[in-house]
Parts: structure tokens; C-alpha cells; sequence
């Protein structure tokens, strides 16, 4: 039970009445261990943890639950983080609770690659291995059993944040940073009609061409090239087909791994171009990669996602 103090201010008095509200333990939570809870703009920020099916291993995730989510079915925004990230980045640092909770949206951000399974050379480096899954479904003998990045946040995931939370199935949007700006792009590209939005904070438009995809592309999808089309937006959008999508795109000019061609956002516009795929391209001055960019720019990708998650 729901106590609301409500102060009427001509009469000095107060009275008290009881709402009502639908409380997560309507909801299964069987699969899901709670790690932590954190009240926040009259809503709540939690994060998870779970066997995973696709991954073999212990997964975590933070949900931001909107007050709304007390009493209706909200939308889901799933947000990919980038190299090195956990659940807690953007958790911690995007300021996302606020708009979430304006908004009405259900928030969620897995971890970036599995962890702690013990495969040889998974801590070697920062940008493959562990923190470095780039959403894709490995299918070299090492990483396969493990690195399903892409399954894991396109099917076992949605599953989960449907059966145990106040989540509308049929409205649900991606957005992501870097190596999750890459995720973002590929997980819609590849599934037509399943997300009705995607936005990206400077993602890897085209890792065939730049060396953190290629790097990830042969460890995880093996050396042949025709194999990593899948899993690169620059390709996967000059033959989409599907229902429309209007693609946001934030990229500061002053981030260093543009200037390492790295990100090579104009590639994204090119192929764009050449499918009619509306995308907007804002380069803003002075920006780098951090979450300081992320923060500044959030509101305009809840905006952008407002425009077709919300009736």
C-alpha cells in the first residue's frame, strides 16, 4: 500500500489516502538476483544479475523504473555501452534517470561482453576480450560458446525485461556510445520492424574498415570478410528493406578516435544516402568521447525516441 500525504493549504490540514499501485512482485523474478536498488526521480535504478543462456555465464544489467512503471506497461529504451564499459557507466554517469523517469521509459543497459570465463587471452587487451564484445555472435571454436553478444541483447534480454517487469513488448527502442553506437545500428539494421527507433552517441560506423572491427572482426568472426558484412551498419544499410527508420547520429569533432578513424561517420552517411535511409548527422564542436558528450546531447535521443515509442 501506496501512503500519499496530501496538505490542503487554506484549511492548514492533511489528510491521507491509499493508492494502489503494482509492485515488481507481481512480476516473476525467479531468473533475476537483485544487486542493487536505488530510488531516483520518483522511480527506481537497479541493476541485476543472471545466468546467462547465450553467454554461459553470470550477466549483469541496471533497469530504471519510471514511476510510471508503478501502475502502467511502459517503453523499453535499451542502451549498449562501448569499449571497457559495464552496466555501470551509463548507470552512473549519463544523467539518463531523469529524462527516463519525464519520459515514462523503462532504461536498460547490459554489460558489454561476458566476463570471467576463463578462455585464454580475454584480459590481454582492452579493445577484445572482456568489456570488448562487439554484439556479435562469435563463431571461431575459442570465443563461440561464450561471445553472443548479439543474441544475448536482441533475444535474451527483451525476454527477460518482458516476463519480469511492466515493459510494453510492442514498444521498444536501442541507442548506444562507441562500440554500443555500432551495437545499436546493427541489432535494427539486422531486425527489421523489432526496435521503432535507433540513435547512436559516436558509434563504429564501419568496423570493416577501421582497426578495433577488424581487430574484433578476425578474433571473433574468423578471417573471412564476407562473414563480418553482417555485422557492419555501413553494409547492413545500403540493402535494408524493412519498415522505415530515421537513424540519429551525435559525433563530437574534438573525440580523438575520429581523428583516428576509428568511427568514420560520413561512411554511415554515404551508405545511407545510397538506400534513401533518412539519418541525421550532428557534428558538434569542441566534443570529445566522454560522457560529459553523452550527457550534454542525451535529451535530443529521448526526444528523438519519444517520436515513436509514445502515442
Amino acid at each position: 500500500m501506496h501512503l500519499v500525504f496530501q496538505h490542503f493549504a487554506r484549511s492548514g490540514h492533511f489528510i491521507v489516502r491509499s493508492c494502489s499501485l503494482r509492485r515488481l512482485s507481481a512480476y516473476k523474478m525467479s531468473d533475476l538476483t537483485q544487486v542493487s536498488a536505488n530510488k531516483c526521480f520518483g522511480g527506481v535504478q537497479k541493476v541485476f544479475s543472471h545466468e546467462s543462456k547465450e553467454c554461459k555465464c553470470t550477466m549483469k544489467f541496471g533497469v530504471y523504473l519510471p514511476p510510471q512503471a508503478e501502475t502502467e506497461k511502459c517503453p523499453v529504451l535499451y542502451w549498449l555501452s562501448g569499449l571497457t564499459c559495464t552496466e555501470q557507466n551509463f548507470v552512473g554517469k549519463a544523467g539518463s534517470q531523469r529524462l527516463a523517469a519525464q519520459y515514462g521509459f523503462i532504461v536498460v543497459a547490459p554489460d558489454t561482453s561476458p566476463r570471467g570465463c576463463s578462455i585464454e587471452g580475454e584480459e590481454d587487451s582492452w579493445d577484445f576480450g572482456t568489456g570488448a564484445g562487439f554484439y556479435v555472435d562469435a563463431t571461431q571454436d575459442k570465443w563461440k560458446t561464450n561471445y553472443n553478444m548479439f543474441s544475448y541483447v536482441t533475444q535474451e534480454l527483451p525476454k527477460l525485461i518482458n516476463d519480469n517487469f511492466p515493459a510494453d513488448p510492442a514498444k521498444k527502442s536501442i541507442f548506444g556510445h562507441s562500440m554500443g553506437g555500432h551495437g545499436a545500428l546493427v541489432c535494427s539494421l539486422k531486425n527489421p520492424g523489432q526496435y521503432q527507433s535507433v540513435s547512436a552517441f559516436a558509434p563504429i560506423c564501419n568496423p570493416m574498415q577501421c582497426p578495433w572491427g577488424q581487430k574484433a572482426f578476425t578474433g571473433y568472426l574468423g578471417e573471412d570478410q564476407e562473414a563480418w558484412k553482417q555485422y557492419d551498419s555501413c553494409d547492413l544499410v545500403k540493402t535494408y528493406n524493412g519498415p522505415p527508420l530515421e537513424i540519429l547520429i551525435h559525433q563530437g569533432k574534438d573525440d580523438s578516435f575520429l581523428k583516428e578513424s576509428q568511427l568514420l561517420p560520413d561512411a554511415m552517411v554515404a551508405a545511407c544516402s545510397s538506400n534513401k535511409m533518412p539519418v541525421v548527422l550532428h557534428m558538434e564542436e569542441g566534443y570529445d568521447h566522454s560522457y560529459y558528450f553523452i550527457a550534454t546531447f542525451l535529451e535530443e535521443h529521448f526526444k528523438h525516441h519519444a517520436r515513436f515509442l509514445k502515442d
